[in-house]
């Protein structure tokens, strides 16, 4: 068996336990203690390609699974995710930081524009392969039910953001995770938890959440 059949064979529960603790608890706590040594954008998409190596080499993973299950047939789903985070997105800024509501679009229109374009691609895909493909496909049975899953993916999630340093980035991501992996379980799509993952991080960065995201506790 040569090393390659052996690390594609059915892996114990055991190994997978080892990398989801690795990945989603022991790589995140450590980014939170190193944060601003490091480039984000290059290791985020590191660990994208670390997401697809694994899943390659999962025994019932198939590609075809990345383009599977509707999007805009989830309109009203997209709608609503996209209204409630607008309208808590609103209140927090309100809240925390009124100056800075609309900032971005008002003073700094060309770096809002190159957010809204790169984002989805830059970001939110590289993020939904980690914390939804990977996540369900490779680790998903490890956990007794649909809602233990969805319940350890916003929890994965907020931590994921944990080196932002901020309670909002950090209540908002879990929540938001939880919803984003109960989307990608309806229906298997992850393009459609892309979608929603995409207009969520647009919105933060038009209402001024920026700041929360990106500078991490700044403001």
């Amino acid at each position: 068996m040569t090393d390659a059949t052996a690390f594609a064979a059915a892996p114990s529960r055991a190994r997978l336990w080892a990398e989801f603790i690795a990945l989603f608890v022991g790589l995140p706590l450590l980014m939170a203690a190193t944060f601003g040594l490091y480039p984000l954008f290059p290791v985020l998409l590191g660990l994208a390609g670390l997401a697809c190596l694994l899943l390659h080499f999962s025994p019932a993973w198939r590609w075809r699974k990345l383009l599977q299950g509707p999007v805009l047939g989830e309109w009203r789903l997209i709608l609503l995710f996209s209204a409630a985070t607008a309208a808590v997105s609103y209140a927090v800024i309100m809240q925390a930081a009124p100056q800075r509501f609309l900032s971005l679009p008002t003073w700094n229109t060309g770096l809002w524009l190159a957010i809204m374009a790169l984002y989805p691609l830059l970001s939110a895909l590289p993020q939904e392969l980690i914390y939804r493909s990977l996540f369900f496909e490779r680790y998903g049975a490890l956990f007794p039910s649909k809602w233990a899953a969805i319940a350890a993916n916003g929890a994965a999630f907020a931590l994921g953001h944990l080196f932002f340093g901020h309670w909002v980035t950090i209540v908002m991501t879990g929540i938001g995770g939880a919803v984003m992996g109960w989307a990608y379980l309806r229906n298997g799509s992850l393009g459609l938890a892309w979608v929603i993952h995409s207009l969520a991080g647009q919105i933060l960065f038009t209402f001024g959440l920026g700041i929360y995201f990106y500078h991490g506790a700044a403001g």
